[in-house]
């Protein structure tokens, strides 16, 4: 099963959908072409200086499983914690405006939208991948787990 289908099923696109005030297809749609862009970010940043446990750490102060609950949570989600994990995979707020215009161009989505999409569905991804990684709603997603799920899904994404 993709990222993108464990997302769909935990009710994070339905409530990213939501939030943004877009249909759940363009919410999907988004979704699964922001996530390449996320998933290889994670992916560097975990191979980079601060290794797997920095960013692991980064995710695990924010609350682990507990930032994709925040995502479920059904008010406005919390973007700041979003937007650090950008920071931390994506060095600076340039490289999250040009992967939200890329897409844009792709999908035909508003990129205003995607922009707003991006921290939330960081935070969903993160989320998501502390609580495989057992990390729990306040457990920390540092070490192996975090690294193992990342990579299984770094390789999933490869063999599409």
């Amino acid at each position: 099963m993709s990222l993108a289908q464990m997302l769909q099923q935990s009710g994070a696109i339905n409530s990213m959908a939501g939030e943004l005030g877009i249909d759940e297809r363009t919410a999907q749609t988004a979704a699964g072409a922001l996530l390449p862009a996320i998933v290889a970010g994670m992916g560097r940043s975990s191979a980079g200086s601060t290794g797997i446990g920095g960013l692991g750490s980064l995710i695990g102060g924010m609350g682990g499983g507990g930032l994709l609950e925040s995502v479920l949570g059904g008010g406005a989600t919390p973007a700041d914690k979003g937007n650090d994990i950008l920071g931390t995979i994506f060095g600076n707020k340039d490289v999250s405006r040009s992967v939200a215009g890329e897409v844009s161009s792709m999908t035909g989505i508003d990129e205003g939208i995607l922009k707003k999409m991006l921290p939330i569905l960081a935070m969903a991804v993160a989320g998501y991948m502390a609580k495989q990684a057992g990390g729990g709603a306040g457990g920390t997603a540092a070490g192996g787990g975090l690294g193992g799920i990342l990579g299984s899904i770094v390789g999933g994404l490869a063999r599409r």
